[in-house]
Parts: C-alpha cells; sequence; structure tokens
C-alpha cells in the first residue's frame, strides 16, 4: 500500500533546514522547533505526528510562510519561500486547516472558487476555466449537490469537504493538511484523506498532514515524521518510525502495535493500567 522508494534521487517538494522558531516569553526565549530537518516529496503523503506542544501548529505555519524561522530555511522546489510573493506561493502551495464552523451566507460554491483566486487578475472575475475546475472540485469531494446551500447551514463534515474542494481548486503542487480532520467523525476524516491521496497518487502533489489519529496515520502515510519538544524524533517509514519503544518514549504510554491481516497495515491500540 505505501510507498518505499528511495527520496534521494528526487528534489523535495518542500524542505525545512536547520529551522528554529524561537518565542519571546515572560520566561525567556523559548524554542518551539529546534534544529528542524524535513523534506516532502512529490507523489508521497508525508505525516507529522507528536503529542500536544511538540510543534506540530508552529512547524506548519513556518512551512507555509505565515512564521518566518529565527534560524534556518524553507525551500519550495528548491527556491526559498522567503523570495516568494504570496500570490504565486498561493498557487504552488494550498493549506487545509482544522475544521471550523463558518457562519457566512457564502454557499458552497463562492468558497471553492475562492480557491481560484490566485490564478485569477486583479478584479477576481471567474473565467470559463475557473468554473469548469470548481465543478470538478466539488464532484471529486462528492459534495456538488451543496454547492447552492450555505455553509453555515452544512455540518462540521460538509463544511470540512468544502474546505477540501477549496484547495483542490487551487491546482497547487504542494498540499499542507493541519490536523484537517478534527472533530470529524469516522467517515468525514476518512473521506478528507482519501481525497489527499487521490491528489498525490493521480497529481503527483506533495502531501504533508499533520495527524493525531496513529491508526489514521499508518493507514494513509507513505513516510511519518516523529515530533517531540520541537525535535525530529525520528523520520522514514511506517515501520521504521512508529514502532513501541520510539512512540512509548514521546507519548509517554504504552500502545499495543499490531497488524491489520487484510492488508498489513498497523494500528495502535493503548494499554490499560487499571486492571478490572
Amino acid at each position: 500500500m505505501h510507498r518505499n522508494a528511495s527520496s534521494r534521487e528526487r528534489v523535495p517538494a518542500l524542505e525545512a533546514r536547520g529551522v528554529v522558531a524561537r518565542y519571546a516569553s515572560r520566561e525567556g526565549d523559548r524554542d518551539a522547533l529546534r534544529g528542524v530537518d524535513l523534506a516532502v516529496f512529490p507523489g508521497e503523503m508525508t505525516v507529522v505526528i507528536g503529542p500536544n506542544g511538540a510543534g506540530k501548529s508552529t512547524l506548519v505555519r513556518v512551512l507555509t510562510g505565515t512564521l518566518a524561522p529565527t534560524e534556518g530555511t524553507v525551500r519550495l522546489f528548491g527556491s526559498s519561500l522567503a523570495e516568494q510573493g504570496r500570490k504565486e506561493l498561493a498557487r504552488r502551495l494550498a493549506v487545509v486547516e482544522q475544521a471550523s464552523q463558518w457562519q457566512t451566507e457564502f454557499t458552497a460554491r463562492e468558497i471553492v472558487m475562492m480557491g481560484r483566486a490566485p490564478h485569477q487578475g486583479s478584479l477576481l472575475l471567474p473565467s470559463r476555466e475557473d468554473h469548469a475546475i470548481v465543478d470538478s472540485a466539488l464532484e471529486r469531494a462528492q459534495i456538488a449537490h451543496l454547492a447552492s446551500r450555505p455553509v453555515h447551514a452544512l455540518s462540521g463534515g460538509e463544511q470540512a469537504l468544502v474546505a477540501f474542494a477549496r484547495a483542490l481548486a487551487q491546482r497547487a503542487e504542494v498540499l499542507v493538511l493541519d490536523e484537517a480532520s478534527a472533530h470529524l467523525d469516522v467517515r468525514h476524516a476518512v473521506a478528507v484523506y482519501e481525497l489527499a491521496l487521490r491528489e498525490v497518487r493521480e497529481r503527483n502533489v506533495a502531501c504533508l498532514a499533520v495527524m493525531h489519529d496513529l491508526n489514521v496515520a499508518a493507514a494513509f502515510a507513505d513516510r511519518v515524521v516523529l515530533l517531540s519538544r520541537g525535535r525530529v524524533e525520528a523520520s522514514g517509514t511506517i515501520e521504521e518510525v512508529m514502532t513501541y519503544e520510539r512512540l512509548r518514549k514521546v507519548f509517554g504510554v504504552d500502545l499495543y502495535v499490531g497488524y491489520n491481516e487484510l492488508d498489513g497495515v498497523r494500528y495502535f491500540v493503548p494499554r490499560r493500567v487499571i486492571e478490572s
């Protein structure tokens, strides 16, 4: 199911080298990221896992250009992220953030059309091509029947699919998912990551996904980055990174590591401490 091809011969779509992100606080400066090295390649889904406070959200902000690193560099297809304009960056990189309730009268179609803004002129007048791309995005996300409905009237899961369809409409080369399935039920969470994986496989998109659910991570990841206290604890395949010892060290909990007999995918169950 997962790709194991060597990444040595390919150029990363998104790359961090020696990244440090430092915040000032009353107690003094604090490093949220400490010398992070990371590479995301076209045609792969790279999943970042780690406990609360590991630096995952800060990493997303640095990799998407909303926070400048204190030290180190971030590159998009070999070019410095800091040297790229916002519109050019939006053409090449799309972000889907945590699901949240939209309180707006915009319809689902209007929200998805916003994904075409980086490709439009100053007046943001949609072309025939824009309309066709939006139609395709709505169909791929299986929400075409919701196109004319205001997004505030949609469920949380439906809104998450609208947000993803907007990212699809951007036609970006890099897709970043920041806990995009948070607060969603299993059906909608799986739908979001199935959509992402389809983009990865069919359009050779590079995808970085931050996840909390270890089982979902193991089901969809090609490569895994385990983040702990602002550092990369391990990076590699699921088998290399998501081991009992490493997960116990980082998360501080005992997990049974099993294998699904149908597809060989690993699964994780916390070990109960209190006996019945």
